[in-house]
């Protein structure tokens, strides 16, 4: 089969798409899916740069998320058969003609959204229910802060925090993206360029109760400061950095919590496991999927011959929501 591998670790010309060994037959709980789409995500530019390498027993193959037609089906797997159109959610080796992932993991394509454009999704929702509801416990009536509002985790909130009732506050970089946002659900709109936006949501919306936050170090101070009381903030991603002082005694002084995580690195089974998120996800949210009131935002679709391109167009300041890059038409 053909997958994209690296060179080394750089730029985006060390990827290229190669003919390399074909994958065993799916194992004990597991489906082969053949790719038609694979979802972008900045933890493969950076897996790509040499900084964030796949968690022990997963493929050195970039690509945390894939759609297409199940293949073939290990033993022990009675939800899926073969033809059935899905997309999953992976540790790695998603670029790629070919995955074999545990079936806990896969999730059907939700009515309404085509086949392609469900690569999209599993990084996304997985990410934001399993850190806004599952542990922040967002609900009608409450503010959330959105970090990179036009990004792919970003546009997804949005839409996942109004279909549930909340105010949504979002930051990002042009007016550009803010109209975006706003299309998408949003209601405060802070350009981080000119904006204080602790100051915003503090003096505006009267704190947030859930914080999604990419930036890490550096929004740390502002984050805690833009809390409500009993307030949750989640940070995914390290943007600004992996070290800040944390003010403990305004944390305390709020009720406040953080908390740091990690979705490639869940267990697969058991509490808090990626399992226990999909199987939320499939209950909870493809429901609103369904209905239309949440839907995958595609910026681009990319040939995978073509991923230096999709890596190069997630830095672009014109990019909203997500790059797919397109193995096999549906």
């Amino acid at each position: 089969m053909y997958a994209v591998t690296l060179s080394g670790f750089g730029g985006p010309e060390v990827m290229a798409w190669t003919q390399v060994d074909d994958l065993p037959a799916p194992g004990r709980g597991e489906v082969a899916i053949d790719v038609a789409a694979a979802g972008v995500n900045r933890a493969d530019v950076m897996q790509r740069q040499g900084f964030y390498p796949p968690p022990p027993g997963a493929s050195d193959t970039l690509g945390l998320e894939v759609s297409g037609v199940i293949a073939e089906v290990g033993s022990e797997v009675e939800d899926w058969s073969p033809g059935d159109a899905v997309c999953a959610l992976l540790s790695g080796g998603g670029y790629a003609e070919r995955v074999n992932v545990a079936a806990s993991q896969v999730l059907p394509v939700p009515q309404g959204v085509n086949l392609t454009a469900a690569a999209a999704l599993p990084e996304a929702a997985a990410t934001v229910w399993s850190n806004l509801v599952m542990t922040a416990g967002l609900r009608s009536g409450q503010v959330a802060l959105i970090h990179g509002g036009g990004s792919g985790i970003g546009t997804h909130a949005i839409q996942v925090c109004r279909a549930l009732g909340a105010h949504v506050a979002v930051t990002a970089g042009s007016r550009y993206k803010l109209d975006r946002c706003r299309e998408l659900g949003a209601q405060t709109l802070i350009n981080y360029h000119d904006q204080d936006f602790a100051k915003v949501v503090t003096d505006e919306l009267g704190g947030a109760n859930a914080i999604l936050d990419i930036m890490g170090g550096s929004y740390l101070q502002r984050n805690v400061q833009s809390l409500a009381d009993d307030g949750h903030l989640t940070i995914i991603a390290l943007q600004g950095g992996a070290t800040a002082e944390l003010n403990l005694g305004l944390l305390l002084f709020k009720r406040g919590s953080v908390h740091v995580t990690n979705l490639r690195r869940r267990p697969q089974d058991g509490p808090g496991s990626k399992a226990e998120v999909i199987s939320a996800l499939r209950q909870h949210l493809w429901p609103l999927i369904s209905d239309g009131a949440v839907a995958p935002v595609v910026c681009a679709e990319v040939p995978i011959t073509d991923a230096g391109e999709a890596h190069t167009l997630l830095d672009s300041a014109k990019t909203i929501g997500k790059v797919v890059l397109t193995v096999r038409q549906p």
